[in-house]
This record gives C-alpha cells, sequence and structure tokens, in this order.
C-alpha cells in the first residue's frame, strides 16, 4: 500500500527510485507492481531513459490500508505552531479533517487519543520563541520560488541583500534561511529572526539543492570548528559518565572512547577538545572534585583558583 501512495504522489518513478524510497530490492518494487495490477490498478511502464511506472492520471486510492500506527504518525508530530508560522496551520486542520474523514471509526479513534497525548515542545527550556516577523513572506519566497530583497542584521547595524531561497529549517525553535546570496555560488545561513524587512522579487530557478544533507554537513562542522582548544586531564568514573552532558557531546564520546585505561579507582586520563580555555574552565567546574587537568597548565591554575574560591565562599562557619 505504501508503493501506491508513493506513486500517487509522484505520478511517475523508476524502479530504482522506488526500491531506493522504500528500502527495498527492484525485485520486490516488481513484484508488488504487478499485484497492483492484477488487483485492477490501472499502472503502466514506459521504457526508455526518461521512463518509469505510471498511475493513471486522475485515479487515486482511498486511506483505507493505512495501520493504526501508520495513522497516528499523522496526528502525534506536534508542528502546528511550526506550520501555523508559516502559514499552513489551516492547511494542516484540513489535511488532517480530509484524513479522518477516510478512516475507519476504530483507526480515527486512535489516531485522536493519540494527538490529545502526544505533543512536541521543540525549544529548550528558558528559551522564548524567536519574533519572525518575515517569516510568511521568506517561506512564500522558498516554496514560490521567488528572490528576495531583505534588510538583515542587527536593528544597529544591518545590511541589504538580495537571495535566491533554497530551503528553511527550524533548529531548537529558531529558524534558518538557506540562500544563495546575488551575486554568489556558495550558499549562506540567515537567521529568520534577523531578517527585518523581507520583499518578493523576479521568480527564479531553483538549482537541485539537498537541504537535509546540506544542514547536516554544515552543521556539524560549524560545530567542530568552534573546538578549537585541546584539554588532557583524568577524571573519575562519576565525571566520565557526566562529561556529556556539560561539554559537546560528540567531543566527549570521542574523548572518552579513546580514553587510556582506567586505574585501580577507575581514574581515566583522556584528551577533550573545547572551544576555548574560558569556556572549558566554566564546563569542568561543573564534575567538581572528579576532574584533575593536565594541561593546559594555565587551565589546571585557573581551576584551582575557582576552587579555593568555592571552598572558601561556602565553608562552614567554624571550620578552618
Amino acid at each position: 500500500m505504501t508503493l501506491l501512495f508513493l506513486l500517487q504522489q509522484r505520478r511517475r518513478a523508476t524502479a530504482a527510485e522506488l526500491a531506493d524510497a522504500l528500502a527495498v530490492s527492484e525485485r520486490t518494487v516488481y513484484r508488488d507492481i504487478a499485484a497492483l495490477e492484477a488487483a485492477g490498478v490501472p499502472l503502466w511502464t514506459e521504457q526508455g531513459r526518461t521512463g518509469g511506472i505510471r498511475l493513471m492520471d486522475g485515479w487515486r486510492t482511498r486511506l483505507d490500508g493505512l495501520t493504526g500506527k501508520e495513522a497516528a504518525a499523522i496526528f502525534a508530530v506536534g508542528v502546528p505552531e511550526v506550520l501555523a508560522e508559516l502559514g499552513l496551520g489551516s492547511a494542516l486542520t484540513a489535511a488532517r479533517a480530509k484524513v479522518l474523514s477516510t478512516l475507519p471509526a476504530g483507526l480515527r479513534d486512535y489516531a485522536e487519543q493519540i494527538s490529545d497525548r502526544f505533543h512536541l515542545d521543540a525549544p529548550g527550556w528558558f528559551h522564548r520563541p524567536e519574533e519572525v516577523s518575515q517569516l510568511a513572506t521568506v517561506a512564500s519566497a522558498v516554496a514560490d520560488p521567488r528572490r528576495l530583497r531583505v534588510r538583515y542584521g542587527r536593528p544597529d547595524h544591518s545590511v541589504d541583500r538580495l537571495l535566491e531561497p533554497l530551503g528553511l529549517v527550524v533548529k531548537a525553535g529558531v529558524w534558518y534561511l538557506v540562500a544563495l546570496p546575488v551575486p554568489g555560488d556558495v550558499p549562506h545561513t540567515y537567521r529568520v529572526a534577523r531578517i527585518a524587512d523581507a520583499v518578493p522579487d523576479e521568480p527564479f530557478e531553483r538549482r537541485p539543492f539537498d537541504l537535509v544533507a546540506w544542514w547536516a554537513q554544515t552543521s556539524a562542522r560549524f560545530e567542530r570548528s568552534l573546538l578549537r582548544d585541546r584539554v588532557r586531564m583524568r577524571l573519575s568514573p562519576r565525571a566520565q559518565r557526566a562529561l556529556p552532558e556539560i561539554t559537546d557531546r560528540e567531543a566527549a564520546a570521542e574523548a572518552l572512547a579513546a580514553a587510556g585505561p582506567p586505574d585501580a579507582d577507575g581514574w581515566c586520563e583522556l584528551e577533550l577538545d573545547v572551544e576555548n580555555e574560558r569556556v572549558a574552565l566554566t564546563q569542568l567546574t561543573g564534575l567538581g572534585v572528579g576532574v584533575e587537568v593536565l594541561a593546559p597548565p594555565t587551565l589546571r591554575a585557573a581551576l584551582a583558583e575557582v576552587g579555593q574560591a568555592m571552598a572558601a565562599r561556602n565553608r562552614v562557619a567554624g571550620q578552618r
């Protein structure tokens, strides 16, 4: 049934494309195509470089092939606020109503229960959503697609840019626009909250662009670029478990994986990539007596100074 809905969405696709999308073999695709044809679904194949498997125009199936989990998944995704920011809140409501109208009673009740019991709150704690006054305009230009003339920056310093929007990303409640500056051929990332004004311009031909892959690569590169210094230290077993919670998770995982053998008390020596000594001091202070910095000596001295100051500040009355 998933194959049928995929063809209904794409209208035409090669067996290789369908196999890749469904994570099955091409033989399985051809077997399922034959089964659909035998069931009366109007499918045919076209040979040649531009050929593929086609579904007759105008033919559609009802959603009576959904399982309970598939129906629930449509309603459990907690993104109404995100879609509302994009101006698609009413579209989501209409889409859900159409899906519900085609579901059997049991699945309809189950899907509605799921939507009432699961919620995604993407932003982290203590973070208020940013004001994104131009998001709807930006989203329209991404979908259309049209060039955008924007005023970008902070209130005390902004610049004018002409952009070709390639995609939108929301990460931890913050919206980012990925776009090509004009002129230019390298995509840049722009924080949508810093777009003070956006005016649609002429249409443009959007080049093929894998937004998900590009974002993953650039995000990882950005995170690693922040880690410019290295700290050598000894950690207690408890501090080893806590390290990923107070520093970069990937850097902590790499450091722990390459750590030296533990001593009789479970302490081990490792090297950790950090942003700089000032940030490392703040992070490692959280490990308390479970950390001993071996290098650089300036960080070791700074950590000792913080420890002495904390001990003096929190000394119990009557203690020496």
